[in-house]
């Protein structure tokens, strides 16, 4: 079988798939790359053939040369086909992978749109207004909520319970200011008397330690 039948097939066959078309590139590819490996090892075994006999055996060594330059010719052949498989392959790789992308797309349009014909434009404005007006009733039923509770008709603001509150603070701290004044007042003069003759005992009485006592007493009032 040739090679274009290889890759592509009878006519009569049906269209092979992108998967399948790159199956047959590799496998073909592949079989190249094997093939061009055995022409390089041969081409080697030749040269060394010729190096061997380039003196001994001149029509040996001409031989091999020329076996050479067919294996030569059949790799360069190959290369070329090598070349042209891998871009046709790498190519038809890239189209299958943007069919693969434009059916995901498609499926992804599709189910949007069936998801779009679920939803009615009208309804959808009519929730979100129905949305809107539970959340301003919220807010206002938070700003009754939040304000000052009513007592009697007298509104309880918080700010004036707490300045009432300061108020009897400052009047029990001017009480105690008060009462500190008070005792400075009621505290004992200072005596006038001389402190030695309040405690003077008897004549005759007076040890030799009251006397020093005495002293001390008269020392410290002066």
């Amino acid at each position: 079988m040739s090679l274009l039948k290889r890759l592509f097939g009878n006519k009569s066959e049906k269209n092979p798939t992108a998967q399948e078309g790159i199956q047959r590139l590799r496998d073909v590819e592949g079989m190249l790359n094997k093939k061009s490996e055995f022409l390089e090892r041969k081409i080697e075994e030749q040269i060394i053939i010729a190096k061997e006999n380039s003196k001994r055996n001149k029509r040996v060594a001409l031989r091999a040369l020329k076996s050479k330059r067919n294996f030569e010719k059949q790799l360069q052949q190959i290369d070329g086909s090598l070349s042209t498989i891998e871009y046709q392959r790498e190519t038809l790789e890239s189209a299958n992978a943007n069919v693969e992308i434009f059916n995901v797309l498609r499926v992804a349009g599709q189910a949007l749109e069936g998801l779009h014909k679920q939803l009615d434009i009208e309804e959808v404005h009519k929730i979100m207004d129905q949305v809107a007006e539970q959340r301003d009733l919220a807010d206002e039923l938070s700003d009754i909520i939040s304000n000052p509770v009513k007592i009697g008709g007298e509104v309880l603001d918080e700010d004036d319970l707490l300045a009432e509150l300061e108020e009897l603070e400052q009047e029990e701290l001017d009480k105690k200011l008060l009462n500190v004044g008070d005792t400075e007042d009621n505290l004992p003069g200072v005596p006038s008397a001389d402190p030695a003759e309040s405690i003077k005992l008897p004549k005759g009485r007076q040890s030799d330690e009251e006397k020093t006592v005495m002293k001390e007493l008269a020392i410290w009032a002066s």
